[in-house]
């Protein structure tokens, strides 16, 4: 009886042991037969080369996986090209809308009752007899020193505002455990100066009888004031003649610029400044310094949206008149004040880069004493 031929295996090719390999198996005879034997086998033939070359199909690339694109940078909640994007789409809006302001007014007052009502109140009042006429120098020289406090006074707050590790500190002489930021001290000695400036500017307003045109003297102001709003509207604007009297809506905001706003300022102001007393409880609890910190800084919102609405008003209502009056003094149309206006800005430009440490820290060591960190 013939003995069967053993199967034949498919697949991949046997391949000899290597060296290592058949001297474990003969070590171990006990693995040379069964499972052990199969998967010693298996392993070998795993790892041997394959007996062909591997090859990509023609025209197929490799394919790799793309590098991941950086993250647009962003200013806030917006990258650059949305903040541009916002930009003009809210322009165009706001223009859209204002235009539409513009002509519903402009045809509102066109009716019969408010063409009464124009008559009734252009805009102004008279003022009182023997208010003064025209701007005398001082109060030009008071406009420029108030301008270039307040200019510097804003950047130091905002910077202050904003300063996380200050590089500088300020101290008093007696007392080094009271230490300030640098800016902190330039920011409370620029208020000090306003303060000064501004008490010599009520005491001569009132010396002169100037301050007739900025208090209202009657109740007449403020049916003039919606009159001369509504005709800046409809961009008919009231007459400027400010060399003799302002506008019902000019004169309101001057008053609640000198007697409201810079009074809240310079309390606020206080509140926070070192020379409030800090042991007193009764007094800390019945003016909190978080109520100062909350109506300060919308205050000085509001002055700089006074500053942007009269420079811009100056400006479309008769520019080298206004500036005459303002810088030089006199009423005529010419470029004196003009070039006054001019010198002033430059002053001021040379305060704002005038006021880091370099130039700071030797005004700042004659009245206490200057470290670092």
């Amino acid at each position: 009886m013939e003995t069967p031929a053993p199967p034949v295996r498919t697949g991949l090719p046997r391949t000899a042991p290597t060296a290592p390999a058949a001297a474990a198996a003969a070590s171990h005879p006990s693995t040379s037969s069964g499972t052990g034997a199969t998967s010693s086998a298996t392993g070998a033939a795993e790892r041997a080369p394959l007996p062909f070359t591997r090859t990509v199909w023609a025209g197929t690339a490799a394919r790799t996986r793309p590098a991941p694109q950086p993250e647009p940078k962003r200013i806030g909640p917006f990258t650059k090209g949305q903040w541009a994007g916002a930009v003009i789409v809210g322009g165009a809006g706001l223009l859209f809308a204002a235009g539409m302001v513009v002509l519903f007014t402009r045809w509102f007052l066109s009716l019969d009752f408010m063409q009464d009502f124009l008559a009734t109140y252009p805009g102004e009042y008279e003022l009182p007899a023997g208010a003064p006429v025209g701007i005398p120098p001082w109060l030009g020289w008071q406009h420029f020193f108030n301008v270039f406090l307040m200019v510097l006074i804003i950047r130091t707050g905002l910077t202050v505002r904003t300063e996380k590790r200050p590089t500088v500190f300020w101290s008093p002489r007696n007392n080094n455990r009271r230490k300030i930021s640098l800016t902190l001290w330039f920011h409370q000695s620029l208020d000090i100066l306003w303060i000064v400036n501004g008490v010599i500017y009520i005491v001569l307003l009132f010396a002169t009888g100037q301050w007739m045109k900025i208090v209202p003297t009657s109740w007449t102001v403020f049916p003039n004031a919606l009159s001369a709003g509504l005709q800046y509207v409809s961009l008919d604007w009231p007459t400027e003649n400010g060399w003799v009297n302002y506008n019902s809506l000019q004169q309101l905001a001057y008053f609640a610029t000198v007697f409201l706003a810079a009074p809240l300022a310079i309390l606020t102001g206080v509140r926070m400044s070192g020379i409030w007393p800090k042991q007193a409880t009764g007094l800390n609890k019945a003016y909190p310094v978080e109520w100062a910190r909350a109506v300060h800084f919308p205050v000085m919102i509001y002055f700089v949206l006074f500053i942007i609405a009269h420079v811009t008003l100056v400006f479309a209502t008769g520019a080298l008149r206004n500036l005459n009056h303002m810088y030089a003094s006199q009423d005529v149309v010419n470029w004196v004040g003009f070039w006054i206006f001019v010198a002033s800005l430059v002053v001021i430009a040379a305060g704002w880069i005038a006021a880091r440490p370099l130039v700071l820290a030797p005004i700042a060591r004659l009245f206490g004493k200057v470290s670092g960190r």
